[in-house]
């Protein structure tokens, strides 16, 4: 596997276009991805019981694990505005689907932006056709552009890798800084690739690749009705097909995790008035769900990331996270490192002044390890801290 260029437009096959409708004041709020042959498709969804009307479009238009084209909007959440806005997405899928000559059945619609406020869907039927115009093999950066709300960058990445003697490619883009926390994130993800794979083994490498990557992350505990990560697999690097096990899916589910691991370290790295990139692993736990206990607690406490964006030298913030996250362990066996100092040796402090944690806190990125000694079950969660400047973009978050 090597990392390349060219984002989602890199896998054969597959074209790109964004530009501005008028959701938003200005930059381009309106993109379009769009795969010449029918792709076998898969889709996660957030598990918030308020769904986005786009979801339901798109959830019902995967069913049948085919598509061809991503239609997506952001600085509207198409959220909460009833039949109106159900309609409003229909309609939208339809005129792409019209645009292109595909069936509207294969369109995912997605949205990202406010919630409670009607579509203005006029604006983007008028530019569909201009739209499917702008089409191009590369157009990925722009349509990462198209997607941003409050993130400060576009975000993309794409790999190759060698199936039997075929390059397969995946490319993706992403948007999030704000909102995350698993089962999903504040997040849109797109990700395209030649694979020739089955329906049944791109359903299963996503679930993973998605639960080891972004349902891994988190930046303020919150979690959006709009958040959705799709994948389209078009097949047309010619490979043997990749069945749901094996070498080849090894191999492809690997890469595929490598995408998403890429994609969800960026988002936290934007997080929205972020000055640190956090990475909590939690070790030698009783199993793997205490260990995501123990991470999550750390990662969620206000507590501690306050105190990270302070540079406050207050572990015991650290400690006291993780003795309330229901993990199992006995203190007298809890080891727990800054930045692989040791600051904690069998729940007795170790000899490290606060000097020395204060300069640890004091870089970009920050890594704790927390080992319970429990038994063999592993953890990371990436994470940032909270500053002043988070509450600044959230109390006046209407565009």
């Amino acid at each position: 596997m090597k990392r390349v260029k060219g984002g989602i437009t890199k896998p054969k096959g597959f074209f790109a276009g964004a530009l501005h409708c008028g959701i938003k004041r200005a930059n381009k709020d309106l993109s379009l991805i769009y795969s010449q042959v029918p792709a076998n498709a898969s889709g996660v969804f957030t598990s918030n019981k308020i769904k986005a009307v786009p979801l339901l479009i798109s959830g019902k238009n995967l069913k049948n694990g085919t598509a061809q084209a991503i239609i997506a909007n952001s600085g509207n959440a198409n959220c909460l505005t009833g039949r109106p806005g159900l309609n409003d997405a229909a309609k939208i899928a339809k005129r792409v689907a019209k645009a292109l000559a595909i069936k509207a059945s294969d369109v995912l619609t997605a949205s990202t932006g406010v919630v409670g406020r009607r579509l203005p869907a006029s604006n983007i039927l008028s530019k569909i056709d201009e739209l499917v115009c702008s089409l191009s093999s590369k157009s990925s950066k722009d349509v990462a552009m198209a997607l941003m709300t409050t993130d400060t960058v576009p975000k993309e990445t794409e790999v190759s890798l060698k199936i039997g003697q075929r390059e397969v490619n995946i490319g993706a883009v992403a948007k999030g800084a704000g909102m995350i926390h698993p089962d999903m994130a504040t997040m849109l993800v797109f990700i395209t690739t030649d694979a020739d794979i089955t329906k049944s083994a791109l359903k299963k490498a996503l679930k993973k690749s998605v639960d080891a990557t972004f349902n891994c992350i988190t930046v303020d505990g919150d979690m959006s009705t709009n958040d959705c990560v799709f994948i389209l697999a078009n097949g047309l690097a010619g490979n043997d097909t990749i069945k749901a096990s094996g070498e080849a899916y090894g191999l492809f589910k690997q890469a595929l995790t490598s995408v998403c691991l890429t994609m969800a370290e960026a988002i936290v790295r934007d997080a929205e008035g972020a000055t640190k990139f956090v990475r909590i692993n939690v070790k030698k736990a009783a199993n793997m769900a205490g260990a995501k206990k123990a991470a999550y607690a750390v990662a969620t406490s206000l507590l501690v990331k306050t105190a990270l964006y302070g540079e406050d030298p207050n572990w015991g913030r650290i400690a006291a996270a993780v003795g309330r996250s229901g993990a199992d362990f006995n203190l007298d066996r809890l080891d727990m490192y800054l930045g692989k100092k040791r600051v904690l040796f069998h729940g007795v402090p170790a000899n490290i002044n606060k000097g020395l944690i204060r300069k640890i806190f004091e870089k970009k990125d920050i890594e704790i390890d927390i080992v319970l000694n429990k038994g063999k079950g592993e953890a990371t969660v990436l994470t940032s801290d909270l500053s002043k400047k988070y509450i600044d973009i959230n109390a006046h978050y209407t565009t």
